[in-house]
C-alpha cells in the first residue's frame, strides 16, 4: 500500500516549493519569495509575502559542496523563526513586532543549544554508562546512534500529545498535501488537495533522519579521545554532519526514480507518520492560501532554477 503512495510522487514533477507549519498557519518558500498564511481569530486568512535573496546568491563562494548545506539550513531556520513569531502574533490578533536580526540570532542559538544538548550530548552520556559492555569500537558509536534516534522519536511522540503543537503537525500535513496537488497539476482547491496523503519525499524529517545516520559514521571517525575532546566533537562537527546530510538529500532528490533511493527514503517517510497529522478542511485552506501566493509570484511553468533544492 505504501509503495502505491510513493510511486505517484516519484512520477510527478518536483516543484521548487517547500514549506513549514507554524502557529495556526503555513509558511511556503519558493526560490525568490516566501509567504505566510495564518488563520486569524475572526476566521479570516491573513496572507503576506516577502522577498528572499539567498546568501548563496549574494556570495557565490558559499555554493561549495557541504558548505552550501550549512548555509541552506541556517537560512531555513532564520525564516522559520520569523514565520513562527509572526504567526503567533497574527493568530492571536496581537500587534506584530518584527524580530531584529539580533533577536533572531539569539533565538537560533538557544534553539540549537537545546537541540545539541538533547540529541547529541545526552546520547553520548547515556551510551557512556554502558561503556564497559560496549568497548571502544564501532559498537559504541552504533549504540549511541540508536539512542539518539530513540530520543528523537520519544521527543516527537511527547510533543504530538500537546494540543497546540498537535495542530502544528496537522498544518504540516496540510502543507505536504497542497504541494502534492501542485506537483500533480491539480487545482489548488480543498477537495483536490484533500485526496493526497500527508507524507512527502522531500520533507525535512527525512533530512533529520539522514543527519542522525551520518553522525554515527562521522563520530566513529573521531575515535575515543579524552572526554572533553569527545564532548567538543559533538558540537563542532554538527555543521559538517549537516553539510554532508544536505548533499545526500540533494543527490537523492535528483534520483527519486531509483529503487535504491526509494529504499533509502522509506525510513524518512515512516518518521513522517509522527511529524504529520491529517488536517481538517480549514487547515487545508490556509495551506492553499500560502501556496497560491508563491505560485502567483513564481509561475511554475518557468524553467527550474539550477542549484536550488527546497525541502517540502
Amino acid at each position: 500500500m505504501r509503495g502505491a503512495l510513493v510511486l505517484p510522487a516519484l512520477l510527478a514533477r518536483k516543484a521548487q516549493v517547500g514549506g513549514q507549519a507554524v502557529i495556526e498557519g503555513v509558511m511556503m518558500r519558493g526560490v525568490d519569495h516566501w509567504s505566510l498564511a495564518v488563520r486569524k481569530p475572526d476566521e479570516s486568512i491573513g496572507v503576506r509575502d516577502f522577498p528572499l535573496v539567498s546568501w548563496m546568491v549574494r556570495y557565490p563562494y558559499l555554493k561549495v559542496p557541504v558548505v552550501r548545506g550549512v548555509v541552506a539550513l541556517v537560512e531555513s531556520l532564520a525564516i522559520g523563526v520569523r514565520a513562527l513569531t509572526m504567526s503567533a502574533n497574527e493568530s492571536l490578533g496581537e500587534e506584530e513586532e518584527e524580530l531584529s536580526k539580533k533577536e533572531i540570532a539569539v533565538t537560533l542559538v538557544v534553539a540549537l543549544g537545546f537541540a545539541i544538548a538533547l540529541f547529541f550530548l545526552a546520547p553520548l552520556f547515556l551510551t557512556g554508562l554502558l561503556d564497559r559492555w560496549l568497548g571502544e569500537g564501532f559498537l559504541f558509536w552504533l549504540v549511541e546512534g540508536v539512542v539518539r534516534v530513540a530520543i528523537f522519536v520519544v521527543y516527537i511522540v511527547v510533543v504530538t500529545q500537546l494540543p497546540d503543537l498537535r495542530r502544528v503537525f496537522e498544518y504540516h500535513g496540510a502543507e505536504h498535501m497542497s504541494i502534492h496537488a501542485l506537483e500533480h497539476g491539480e487545482p489548488l482547491t480543498p477537495d483536490a488537495v484533500g485526496k493526497y496523503r500527508t507524507l512527502h519525499l522531500r520533507c525535512g524529517t527525512s533530512f533529520l533522519l539522514v543527519v542522525l545516520v551520518v553522525s554515527i559514521f562521522v563520530f566513529a571517525a573521531v575515535g575515543r579521545p579524552a572526554w572533553y575532546w569527545l564532548v567538543l566533537s559533538r558540537i563542532v562537527l554538527i555543521p559538517l554532519i549537516a553539510g554532508i546530510s544536505y548533499e545526500i538529500i540533494k543527490w537523492a532528490g535528483r534520483h527519486e526514480s531509483s529503487a535504491f533511493v526509494r529504499a533509502i527514503m522509506w525510513p524518512g517517510l515512516a518518521m513522517q507518520w509522527l511529524t504529520t497529522r491529517q488536517p481538517d478542511r480549514a487547515q487545508i485552506e490556509v495551506a492553499i492560501a500560502a501556496l497560491e501566493r508563491i505560485v502567483d509570484l513564481e509561475p511554475q511553468d518557468r524553467p527550474p532554477v539550477e542549484g536550488v533544492e527546497v525541502m517540502a
